[in-house]
């Protein structure tokens, strides 16, 4: 059994990459950044709508066939992430795996109809460098399907399995019309995660074709790379307030905060598995029982807007950029405007943010 990390070895891992004001990766950032930039300083938080046998941590042990008969606890654990949501007025994009979609149709006419983003997770949760660009195809365009006839909205936003985005996908992603990506963290290496050239830490969104971007996952700088500081086992991990520490860090360095979660990291009463690897269930189950708690804190410190909102904040350009914001935030906490932030579009900007 691999034995539980302790807090002082974490925080000496991460803590000097968060002091704040005075740490190494803060001095890093702010050399290079622009206060003036499209989305500087703002906090985007997306969700990825999966149940807790699908991760890759439970491939070996529970095979695709098998999941139809295992315990459904996505529908509940999405509403309890709603319900924090709804309590601090946040909104968010939600990649839903096409899967859950299929099963779970309520709770994806939910999210859309309180207002938040509803986005693409695929449909069988395939890592695509596993997948040929016919099958690739296919799965996102059985999810794409399913999420627009039940929102009756278009879904702009994709996000891969694990992050396992290739080159060759997105080509077909703005084929079938998809306009954003966020299945990159442009960190150091990791043995799921996918590669795209010319991805950086300091660069969260960037234009891959026309009208097509990506929306990176957020790092703590350093150099071109960054250690991960975006959300899953790490943020379960790091004690919360080093993690909080480091939000800001990337926040006062100019640069948008890009954070993701899954429902089931909020689900300590998840089944446990039996012949699961050491490695594997250590990624599973760290700090399950404390993570709803962290959520809720995390989303109550920082003011938060769907990726979609981003994107569009960052295509209307820095000229439009201060008094979009200064609007979205404004409307976020008058109870009495709240409707129309749903329908808000950046000053001067052609289409508005789709929620």
């Amino acid at each position: 059994m691999r034995p539980a990390i302790s807090l002082s070895r974490v925080e000496r891992t991460y803590g000097c990459f968060a002091a704040a004001g005075t740490g190494c990766c803060e001095r890093t950032a702010v050399a290079g950044a622009s206060t003036h930039s499209p989305g500087a300083g703002q906090a985007a938080l997306s969700i990825d709508v999966e149940d807790w046998f699908h991760t890759e941590n439970l491939r070996g042990v529970i095979a695709r066939e098998a999941w139809d008969g295992c315990e459904l606890r996505v529908e509940q654990n999405t509403m309890r992430m709603l319900e924090i949501l709804a309590d601090r007025r946040a909104r968010a994009t939600f990649f839903v795996l096409g899967w859950v979609a299929e099963r779970c149709p309520r709770i994806v006419r939910e999210i859309a109809a309180l207002g938040h983003e509803v986005a693409s997770h695929g449909y069988g949760h395939e890592l695509i460098y596993s997948l040929e660009p016919s099958e690739f195809r296919a799965d996102i365009l059985r999810s794409k399907k399913q999420l627009e006839d039940l929102t009756g909205e278009p879904v702009r936003g994709y996000r891969a399995p694990c992050f396992s985005i290739t080159p060759w996908a997105l080509s077909i992603l703005q084929e079938v019309g998809f306009e954003y990506d966020s299945s990159v963290v442009p960190t150091v290496a990791h043995d799921r995660y996918g590669r795209l050239q010319g991805m950086e830490a300091g660069k969260p969104v960037v234009l891959l074709g026309e009208q097509f971007y990506e929306d990176c996952i957020s790092c703590m700088r350093l150099g071109k790379r960054g250690i991960p500081w975006g959300g899953g086992g790490y943020f379960r991990l790091v004690p919360y307030s080093v993690w909080d520490k480091g939000v800001r860090v990337i926040l006062r360095s100019g640069l948008p905060y890009v954070f993701y979660i899954h429902p089931w990291e909020i689900d300590p009463g998840q089944p446990h598995v039996k012949g699961l690897k050491g490695t594997n269930a250590f990624r599973q189950h760290v700090n399950l029982s404390r993570c709803k708690e962290r959520f809720a804190a995390l989303v109550g410190a920082f003011e938060w807007m769907p990726l979609c909102d981003l994107i569009d904040l960052w295509k209307a350009g820095a000229s439009n950029n201060l008094s979009y914001f200064s609007r979205y935030h404004e409307i976020r906490k008058d109870d009495s405007l709240v409707s129309q932030a749903t329908s808000l579009k950046p000053l001067g900007a052609g289409r508005g943010a789709s929620s």
